[in-house]
């Protein structure tokens, strides 16, 4: 049976404004009948790095914050720490972001807590049976300790799994950052010794002695860390560990792989518990979120979606954006002049060709995550 996905498009008349059509829309969906009273519900949602200008406005997080108020339940916005060094590495640094971009108890009525912990450490082994790539996918314990999860997604390219929407938001940004590193790099973490300070913290939370310090060089004022690869089983404590961001993962999983194990996270997450998924199809940027810059959306703005299914949320705003009209001066015209202009795939593999962003539902259709196949309600 098709899943049902609700839509409103980005017209307003008289005294109604989006904030009001995203209250009917949420009134009208299956989050309107969950019992949400006395309810821990988190709301997954990407922070933003600082400088980002696309990321979701804190209004239309506040209209989803009193929502969940009003039928008694305890909101508060989570998402875990980065691999990348950034503003989002470690909590305290990520509140500040989250604080910078807007998400603040002041402004939306609701707390920011970073699921992973201080060092993106503090995380929860979830088992699933029959997976093909993460038997137990690690993520951030707040995000498994609430009794209901929402995912807040604004909805926009990748340079890595071609978009970004609910799975991704769900299960990269679900991953603490041995999660993340699981789902990133096949290979293990590596040390650069430049940035290398010999303070040992590594060492100290490696669990296999995979980390060494052998003498220094006669050039090098301390010993510099060394990762026996044979040693090492990539479970990421180290990149935590350390504060000079000395040690990174290498960076280097197959995107058609990538996209498979963001679809087994996903379901780590969400299964055996109450979901449900928003999505804000509007200043659909050609990358991440994770950039401390947007460049120009590459369609007009869409509109907002929601539904139970979160592979069919992302089925309905991918077709909806590969429908839509070109915005002139973008990514998209960018790539006027190549082969892939007028691709089969859809805008997403024109902007990024080496990207296969289909592969995510596919598969989270074959685990059971969700359908592909929705039936598209507009309010």
């Amino acid at each position: 049976m098709a899943a049902k996905v609700y839509w409103t498009d980005m017209r307003t008349h008289g005294t109604i404004s989006m904030l009001t059509k995203l209250e009917r829309l949420l009134e009208r969906s299956e989050l309107a009948k969950m019992d949400l009273q006395n309810k821990f519900v988190a709301i997954k949602m990407h922070l933003g790095e600082p400088g980002n200008t696309a990321i979701i406005r804190p209004t239309y997080v506040k209209t989803v914050v009193d929502f969940i108020r009003k039928r008694g339940g305890k909101p508060f916005l989570t998402d875990c720490n980065t691999l990348y060094v950034g503003g989002r590495k470690n909590a305290l640094d990520h509140i500040d972001s989250a604080y910078i971009n807007g998400f603040s108890p002041l402004t939306v009525g609701a707390h920011v807590i970073i699921a992973d912990g201080l060092k993106g450490t503090d995380e929860v082994e979830v088992p699933l049976e029959g997976m093909t790539y993460c038997p137990a996918p690690k993520i951030g314990r707040a995000l498994m300790d609430a009794d209901v999860v929402i995912s807040l997604t604004h909805f926009k390219g990748h340079e890595q799994s071609g978009f970004g929407g609910a799975l991704k938001n769900l299960g990269m940004g679900g991953g603490s950052r041995a999660g993340k590193m699981e789902q990133h790099a096949a290979g293990k973490p590596e040390v650069d010794a430049q940035q290398c300070v010999g303070c040992k913290q590594c060492a100290k939370n490696c669990a296999h002695d995979a980390i060494t310090f052998p003498a220094a060089d006669p050039a090098e004022k301390f010993p510099k860390a060394i990762i026996n690869q044979d040693r090492c089983v990539g479970c990421g404590r180290c990149i935590g560990a350390c504060n000079q961001d000395a040690i990174q993962p290498m960076w280097d999983e197959a995107r058609e792989v990538l996209n498979h194990k963001i679809a087994e996270y996903t379901l780590a997450v969400v299964k055996d518990r109450p979901c449900f998924h928003i999505s804000l199809v509007m200043d659909v940027s050609p990358t991440c979120d994770c950039a401390n810059q947007s460049d120009a959306p590459i369609v007009p703005n869409v509109g907002i979606f929601c539904g139970l299914d979160p592979v069919a949320l992302d089925q309905a705003c991918a077709d909806a954006v590969n429908a839509a009209p070109i915005l002139q001066n973008t990514a998209l015209t960018d790539a006027a002049g190549c082969d892939h202009h007028n691709d089969e795939h859809g805008h997403f593999h024109v902007v990024h060709p080496e990207t296969c962003w289909e592969e995510q539902l596919i598969h989270g259709e074959r685990i059971g995550l969700g359908s592909r196949e929705y039936e598209l309600i507009k309010l």
